[in-house]
């Protein structure tokens, strides 16, 4: 038994000519906006903010919320492309050169250097994205003179919603499939151009990163009120992810094989969950705040 792909075209909304809205970049666009409404709501409830070490003041006004979103995103899109560009580009393409993305990569950043910025092709990665994130958090922090950790820890709580969009717009856009799949949820993908029942994975990733990492993170946050330890938030987050996408790899079709088995995803996530093991540590090394 197969289900059917969902023929959804790719773009939303079609301007004129060449010009048009695609789902991909609503996905983005939206996964911001209420990424940016969240985040104002949490630092308006006072009820989180009333024990050390926030005693009563959220680590954020919403004018610097506002500001951080600029920021943010800057680092999503240029730690994203840049990030492909070393782990995939770079480093996959040179261990497995007959990978169709590559199409003569890594030289072809040298002869070519517009497919450095080149992401209208294809090529986001997350985990570039987080590298790229997290510097432009410190950096915003270190002008605004605001507390690094706190500020990360709002920004862990409210990523998992652009993920789930993000990986809805993947499936809409039929890329980023399964391997072949024998259960009854099993998709045949038109663009992997062959007739093999197949894992969708982008939908695996909806719900794992995207809606099951933002409950357990609310858990933490306001049942638990891990936050007041500031950083811990953002080191669950971190191994959350990184648990959760090594997992899905099992089902995901890598983008060209790594070492065998272990694919480039799985090798990155290894590196989220080693960064959040490091972070818990670092946090219960440091005093707890007395109350004001």
């Amino acid at each position: 038994m197969v289900i059917p792909f969902p023929q959804i075209d790719p773009v939303a909304l079609h301007i004129y000519g060449p010009i048009a809205i695609r789902w991909y970049a609503l996905a983005y666009i939206t996964g911001l906006l209420l990424g940016w409404w969240y985040a104002l709501r949490m630092i308006s409830d006072k009820s989180l903010w009333t024990n050390p070490p926030f005693n009563g003041k959220p680590p954020a006004t919403p004018d610097q919320i506002g500001d951080l979103v600029v920021w943010a995103m800057l680092g999503v899109l240029l730690g994203g492309r840049l990030g492909w560009d070393i782990f995939y580009g770079t480093l996959l393409c040179s261990h497995s050169p007959g990978a169709p993305f590559c199409e003569g990569l890594p030289g072809a950043f040298l002869t070519n250097p517009i497919k450095i910025v080149a992401a209208w092709e294809g090529g986001m990665s997350f985990h570039g994205a987080v590298v790229g994130v997290v510097l432009a958090i410190w950096l915003f922090c270190r002008r605004r003179k605001l507390s690094f950790t706190m500020i990360g820890d709002i920004v862990c709580m409210v990523e998992p919603i652009g993920q789930f969009l993000g990986r809805i717009a993947n499936f809409i856009n039929g890329e980023l499939w399964g391997k072949r799949a024998d259960v009854p949820w099993a998709m045949i993908f038109p663009r992997a151009h062959d007739d093999i029942p197949r894992h969708p994975s982008q939908l695996y990733e909806a719900a794992l990163e995207g809606i099951l990492l933002f409950v357990v993170l609310q858990v933490c946050l306001r049942v638990f009120r891990l936050h007041e330890r500031p950083g811990l938030i953002s080191a669950i987050f971190l191994i959350g992810y990184g648990v959760l996408r090594f997992v899905v790899e099992f089902f995901r079709e890598p983008d060209t094989p790594f070492l065998g088995w272990f694919s480039m995803g799985q090798a990155l996530s290894v590196a989220l969950i080693l960064a959040g093991t490091y972070l818990i540590w670092w946090v219960y090394r440091q005093p707890r705040p007395a109350a004001a």
